[in-house]
């Protein structure tokens, strides 16, 4: 372990109360149809990601650290832009949200119900979305 891991942390390992995302990865046109008709029996979240942006690398890292959210609650999928950016389009269509990198979706019952980008993505108001989604459904 290095000084700075000893001083700071070690970002590869991570607290007990964090969970790692299960991501599923977003690469084929279908899984778009598949998600939100799975949206209807359980919210998913789509995390779109431009692998060449600071501020998106920034916004992920954010938002995995503070993710805490039980893995059976929403199914989260990942999508990365630069190598699927007509799955970008296909979700911004079907979803009928402006495209933006990075953004999260948030979607039940097949519709956007939330969705953040840049800075403002966090996972604690995810997680706060969800349970009041679960109080008061759609």
């Amino acid at each position: 372990m290095s000084i700075f891991s000893k001083i700071f942390g070690d970002s590869e390992h991570k607290d007990s109360q964090h969970q790692r995302i299960n991501w599923q990865l977003l690469t084929e046109m279908q899984q778009v149809g598949h998600l939100i008709s799975e949206s209807f029996d359980k919210p998913v979240f789509i995390f779109k990601h431009s692998t060449k942006c600071a501020i998106s690398r920034m916004a992920l890292k954010q938002f995995e650290s503070h993710y805490n959210i039980d893995e059976g609650a929403v199914d989260p999928y990942f999508l990365d832009l630069l190598n699927y950016r007509e799955i970008s389009n296909e979700i911004a269509d079907r979803l009928e949200v402006t495209h933006q990198s990075p953004q999260l979706i948030l979607v039940k019952s097949g519709k956007c119900i939330y969705t953040s980008s840049h800075s403002d993505i966090d996972a604690e108001e995810l997680e706060e979305k969800l349970s009041e989604k679960t109080k008061h459904p759609l």
